[in-house]
């Protein structure tokens, strides 16, 4: 999800709780804060000798253990705030990819990206997930690309089957 998509949400459903699934049926704590927004820059090279660059807002998610009994999540509208005050200090790349970093004891740091997002009239939820590493030079390093296989086009002698 791009950066202007997550800050139209908010705004959309400003007068929500805002939640987020940090893995399916576990929250991030009432007791959240938003700690950091970075807008990082990448600059990389793959195994492959592949060039590649893109920009990320990262949020980060902290969870204030004074506050570990809270029940009441943070609003859609006080988290837009906060963002819309980042936005003027150092402004944020509205076209680049939202990702959430957040740790608790029982689940390690990682940045999240939005898989998906429900809404009803009380919160918002937004479904956060773990993108696993990869090689992105598979033909170049000599990896087996997995190819997906549609009943359609399995048929007796086509190796499918």
């Amino acid at each position: 999800m791009k950066t202007a998509k997550f800050l139209e949400l908010l705004n959309t459903h400003k007068n929500k709780s805002l939640l987020f699934e940090y893995r399916p049926g576990n929250f991030v704590g009432a007791n959240y804060h938003i700690t950091e927004v970075k807008n990082t820059i990448i600059d990389s090279i793959d195994c492959g000798a592949g060039v590649d660059f893109w920009k990320e807002t990262v949020i980060q998610l902290w969870e204030s253990p004074e506050e570990k009994d809270k029940t009441e999540f943070m609003s859609s509208f006080k988290a837009l705030g906060i963002l819309n005050k980042v936005d003027t200090i150092k402004p944020m790349v509205k076209d680049a990819e939202v990702k959430f970093e957040y740790s608790n004891p029982n689940f390690h740091t990682a940045q999240l990206f939005v898989n998906n997002y429900t809404w009803n009239d009380e919160k918002i939820i937004f479904k956060l997930s773990v993108k696993k590493t990869d090689c992105k030079a598979k033909e170049t390093c000599g990896v087996a690309v997995e190819t997906e296989i549609s009943s359609e086009s399995c048929t007796p002698g086509n190796g499918c089957c």
